[in-house]
């Protein structure tokens, strides 16, 4: 069965990007609802955005819906991540500004508050996603791939000049609550050089030791140093989750990822959908819902988080 979230959950934080206050809440939806984000700061005609894969438009750093209107709310992976890893199904989110709260850099607080609501099961069936053929899209030394598989397995690589990153590999498959037993505490991360640069463009003004994983050569400056030894590619996984999450749907296919950001893994899916008989449909019997993100899912899974 579909399931929304119980009640309303709450969040409050920053924006990574800009700085300011942002409020951000969780409410139910009804059944082929979907996610839908909404923006309380503009009129009620321009303020609902699609979390679907074609209202996303290329930013750095992040991935920003935006509907026909222009009106966008930014930073969406790590709530969608979190959506999609406890499997949320349908849920209106309404933001009080452009962007989403940063909160500590990963998922684990937006998975505590839907754990806390609860999950509502409604009387219709899921759907999913079943890749078919392989799809893949490259920039550089970048690239993305979806095939075939019976369930959502994510596996990633990155390569960073820093000693205290180097080469990481990791592979999931994300049935059942693995997205938040070993990725949703994960924080986003960047290399010391990489904030100077920002912070110099007027970018990642809400950065903070406290809400990314800082690098520096061999050095991790970010306050008791990291929730896992590949913090990093663990946190690339939870990205591409939250981004596969704007399919509308649960994917039942293997993503490989290697260097890959959120705009590469945005363009896949474009090339999913735009080629001919590489995915379908399918109707999910209780054998099939149970290999899906957040299946079952529940609290004594959530990492204990310093």
């Amino acid at each position: 069965m579909q399931t929304t979230i119980g009640q309303i959950a709450e969040f409050e934080g920053i924006g990574l990007h800009s700085g300011a206050p942002a409020r951000l809440c969780i409410h139910p939806a009804a059944a082929g609802a979907g996610i839908r984000f909404r923006r309380l700061d503009v009129a009620a005609e321009a303020a609902d955005i699609p979390a679907l894969w074609d209202h996303v438009v290329q930013t750095p750093l992040c991935t920003r819906l935006e509907n026909e209107h222009g009106t966008s709310v930014s930073t969406v992976e790590h709530v969608m991540a979190a959506l999609m890893g406890c499997g949320i199904h349908n849920a209106l989110v309404t933001v009080d500004g452009p962007e989403v709260p940063i909160l500590d850099g990963s998922s684990i607080s937006f998975v505590r508050g839907i754990l806390t609501a609860g999950l509502t099961r409604l009387d219709a069936p899921v759907l999913a996603l079943r890749v078919l053929k392989p799809v893949e899209v490259a920039r550089g030394a970048a690239r993305a791939r979806l095939s075939p598989h019976d369930a959502l397995l994510i596996e990633f690589d990155i390569d960073f000049a820093d000693s205290a990153i180097g080469v990481q590999k990791k592979r999931l498959n994300m049935s059942n609550g693995s997205f938040v037993r070993e990725l949703s505490d994960s924080r986003t991360f960047c290399r010391k050089a990489d904030i100077d640069t920002m912070l110099a463009n007027g970018l990642a003004r809400g950065g903070t030791l406290d809400n990314a994983v800082v690098f520096d050569g061999d050095k991790v400056l970010s306050p008791g140093g990291l929730r896992h030894a590949d913090e990093a590619v663990r946190h690339k996984m939870l990205d591409a989750l939250g981004d596969l999450a704007l399919a509308g749907a649960p994917i039942l296919g293997h993503y490989e990822g290697s260097r890959a950001g959120h705009a590469l893994t945005n363009e896949l899916l474009r090339v999913l959908f735009a080629t001919p008989g590489a995915v379908e449909w399918v109707e999910c019997d209780d054998r099939l819902a149970a290999k899906l993100p957040g299946a079952g899912v529940h609290w004594g899974e959530i990492p204990k988080v310093a």
